[in-house]
């Protein structure tokens, strides 16, 4: 995989399925992992995207299967927490563990994405973290809150990552940080939240916000919109039972009417007289 030019975190990926196949079955022969994966309950794409790996595998050590006929099924994410429930979870964890969390929350990158940001790709002078593609995606620079820039500015500079373990280590440290906080507050809708849950999280509540897919999309890195369109699909869910009451505002100041904007106003109209109208839900 490496030689094929694959990522890290894909690679990672890949041996913790094969791991999770071999504690329970013989991995080296086929049959016995289609008899495991059919009593296995998980969804079908697990199981899909599992069988593509093991086929890999089995090429690999020169053996070949029928692989089983799984079809991928469109899904949407079945859980979005709180902002209130992520940030519970931020302020559990250790100052290294909190700061990969943050960058998360506001950047939505892939888990992947953050273990791969560099020093240099953090600009402290103009507030912003430049993030590294991975699955296909597109790279880009997105802004970065002051409350974040201070938690990357308290973490050792040793190496020229600020995270530089792997993948699965964080993995087993963050399920560790749910289960104790879960239990400890007695919610446990905190166990339902994984790294690719902020990612959910932040397309959805930026796509409330702003109401502007394309920008989301340019935020997640989606080649196509129609990737993104999903989250219209949870925002509409999500927010079905918001006021219909608002509040307005008009301006003909262009400096005003941005400041607006920025302050989750939504632009309506102008009207012929030039009077620009916005909008914001109380």
């Amino acid at each position: 995989m490496k030689k094929n030019g694959r990522a890290e975190g894909t690679i990672a990926t890949h041996i913790e399925r094969l791991k999770c196949l071999d504690k329970q079955c013989n991995i080296t022969e086929p049959e016995e992992v289609k008899e495991l994966l059919a009593r296995l309950k998980w969804q079908t794409n697990t199981k899909l995207n599992v069988a593509i790996i093991y086929d890999s595998f089995l090429k690999s050590i020169g053996k070949t299967w029928t692989r089983p006929q799984y079809k991928h099924e469109s899904t949407l994410p079945a859980f979005i927490p709180t902002e209130a429930e992520i940030d519970t979870l931020i302020a559990a964890a250790t100052p290294k563990t909190a700061a990969l969390l943050q960058t998360l929350k506001e950047t939505a990158a892939r888990i992947g994405e953050v273990t791969r940001i560099q020093w240099k790709d953090i600009d402290f002078e103009r507030k912003a973290i430049y993030i590294r593609a991975e699955k296909g995606s597109n790279s880009r620079i997105l802004p970065i809150s002051d409350k974040l820039l201070a938690m990357l500015g308290r973490l050792p500079k040793t190496n020229d990552k600020p995270f530089m373990a792997q993948i699965h280590g964080y993995r087993n440290t963050f399920q560790n940080l749910r289960h104790r906080t879960a239990a400890k507050l007695n919610n446990p809708r905190l166990k339902q939240i994984h790294f690719h849950t902020f990612r959910h999280w932040k397309a959805t509540t930026e796509y409330h916000r702003i109401k502007d897919i394309m920008t989301v999309k340019a935020m997640l890195g989606h080649k196509s919109v129609l990737s993104t369109q999903v989250y219209v699909n949870i925002e509409a869910s999500l927010f079905l039972s918001t006021s219909d009451e608002w509040i307005c505002k008009a301006t003909r100041d262009p400096v005003e009417a941005t400041k607006l904007i920025e302050t989750g106003f939504e632009y309506v109209a102008t009207t012929p007289d030039g009077l620009m109208l916005f909008r914001k839900r109380k």
